[in-house]
């Protein structure tokens, strides 16, 4: 029997290769990559690191492409691809216009989907956007839904969603971190390295620059502080962030390969971040975090204690981060979150419920948080 696992972007890719792993360890199953290279160069730098190669590589991406247009590309181009390899089922993972996409093409296609990582909510489909439309648009189509934690199985049955095949697994982002070995960071003198990842659409134009503003006041007080910011390569973020943080201990970087970003995130006193994905990490790696955004779609985060919603209120986000700078016991006490996302065995349980959907095994057992 036939899976057609769909990825475009790289923390797809960084999810998904744990279970491509775990369904090609089973008999009786084929399973093939299609990637839509939503967004090429990072999408590369994760394949060729857990070895995935695309058996169909869409190559969709282009310069200042909206999310419909993304969306318009995948549908016209998978849906041959599904016509010619008659899947037995289409593997997603997340929230991102890829998943959506290919979610519907095999809809429409009489394919169950199956949806890995379903069930986040933040409640608010303006926050984060489209992100937050897309997850309980693939969620309503999938035959089969994998919610990594209680809460987003909670979320999944109180929408009524989870009554096909509903397996609460954890997050193979754990099962990602087991098996990626960090790379280098740079030997530094003593400084207090935070790491910065910021990108999201809801803070374009000034939310952004308050916050960049923050940064540098932060930097000026804290003479041991260093922060080392991934810049995202969206244009506007880009030209925003060279013009306005030249500081030489702010270090702005191109992204990182997941390994340098790995070994950046370990050594790392906290992290400031408006990523979904990085916020696990990071717990996972007992991190503390201060997130900077309205609403988070994991509050797992939020109510161990592990992180801080600071919003996009520059006073919050200094005060918060002066804390953390010059208080180890707190820095402590945020660092105690390393179980909220499971045990590193999310793709096999992934693996194992495809297959007994397929008729392949028996039903697995779900995760115990």
């Amino acid at each position: 029997m036939k899976i057609l696992v769909v990825m475009g972007t790289r923390p797809e890719a960084i999810k998904l290769a744990p279970v491509v792993a775990a369904l090609r360890r089973r008999k009786g199953l084929r399973t093939l990559i299609c990637a839509t290279a939503q967004h090429r160069e990072l999408l590369d730098q994760v394949l060729k690191l857990f070895a995935l190669r695309p058996d169909f590589d869409l190559d969709l991406m282009r310069r200042g492409q909206s999310p419909d247009a993304v969306a318009k590309r995948v549908v016209a181009s998978l849906g041959p691809i599904l016509g010619r390899v008659k899947p037995d089922m289409v593997v997603v993972q997340g929230d991102t216009t890829t998943a959506a996409a290919a979610a519907l093409c095999a809809f429409k296609r009489n394919i169950p989907v199956a949806h890995v990582e379903a069930g986040l909510r933040s409640f608010d489909f303006k926050d984060p956007f489209p992100e937050e439309l897309n997850r309980v648009f693939i969620d309503t189509l999938s035959s089969l839904v994998f919610p990594p934690t209680p809460q987003a199985k909670k979320n999944l049955a109180r929408e009524n969603l989870g009554g096909r095949m509903s397996l609460m697994t954890g997050n193979t982002v754990v099962d990602a971190l087991r098996s990626a070995e960090g790379g280098q960071a740079p030997k530094l003198v003593d400084p207090q390295e935070v790491l910065v990842t910021l990108h999201r659409r809801e803070i374009h134009g000034k939310p952004l620059k308050r916050i960049y503003t923050s940064l540098l006041r932060l930097v000026k007080r804290h003479e041991n502080l260093l922060f080392v910011y991934p810049v995202h390569p969206n244009p506007l973020i880009l030209k925003t962030a060279k013009r306005m943080l030249q500081h030489p201990r702010i270090r702005l970087l191109p992204p990182l390969s997941y390994p340098d970003f790995l070994a950046h995130l370990k050594r790392c006193l906290f992290v400031v971040t408006d990523s979904g994905g990085v916020q696990e990490e990071a717990v996972c790696l007992g991190k503390p975090l201060l997130v900077v955004r309205e609403r988070t779609e994991r509050p797992e985060v939020l109510s161990s204690g592990a992180g801080r919603l600071v919003g996009l209120d520059p006073a919050s986000l200094e005060r918060w981060a002066s804390r953390l700078l010059t208080d180890p016991a707190l820095r402590r006490k945020m660092s105690r979150g390393r179980g909220l996302y499971g045990d590193g065995r999310a793709a096999q349980r992934v693996a194992a419920g495809i297959a007994h959907w397929l008729g392949r095994g028996p039903r697995p057992q779900e995760w115990r948080a």
